[in-house]
């Protein structure tokens, strides 16, 4: 039962998350936390963190840590099947379809209407992080993160994956 629980929740996310890793993270954060409880969000969040800092997708990533946490080596392979599969059967028996129709306007308008969406969920995500992070760190430790990893980021142009390891870091010997 725990390999189909652990394909459903990779499968799902991975037909419903438009537009690949990025979009489907709050979709597994819904089925790893809140439908299957295996995790809380603290160590979603850190199993993100991880992801992100490691080479190559993130949720394929994420589906081989969790699913080998529940089912061992068998739930990892079934968790990154799952994540993949659905990619795997749209790209086998879509791809010409879409091919044909790639520049209709009505399939550019469905686009457009996605994209809002994702970003919500995504916003929906940080922020629960950021509650996250503030109920168990404190106010000044989260906004001290905030503004230095965004100035890490944006104005000094460093790898997110050195700013993910240096906060990671700060955690460890700051944070209890």
């Amino acid at each position: 039962m725990i390999y189909w629980e652990i394909f459903l929740a990779f499968f799902i996310p991975g037909i419903l998350g438009y537009g690949g890793g990025p979009a489907s993270i709050p979709l597994v954060e819904n089925e790893v936390v809140d439908r299957y409880g295996w995790m809380n969000v603290n160590e979603f969040s850190e199993v993100l963190a991880l992801g992100n800092a490691l080479p190559g997708p993130i949720a394929t990533k994420m589906a081989g840590y969790i699913g080998y946490q529940q089912g061992g080596i068998l739930g990892g392979v079934v968790g990154i099947f799952a994540t993949v599969a659905p990619s795997l059967i749209l790209m086998i028996l879509l791809l010409g379809f879409l091919y044909k129709f790639k520049d209709s306007p009505k399939v550019k308008r469905m686009t457009t209407f996605i994209r809002p969406t994702i970003a919500v969920l995504l916003g929906v995500m940080a922020f629960s992080f950021f509650s996250t992070s503030y109920m168990d760190s404190g106010l000044w430790q989260t906004l001290f993160l905030i503004i230095i990893s965004f100035l890490l980021l944006e104005k000094w142009k460093v790898h997110p994956a050195l700013v993910i390891v240096g906060a990671m870091g700060y955690g460890a010997i700051f944070i209890t």
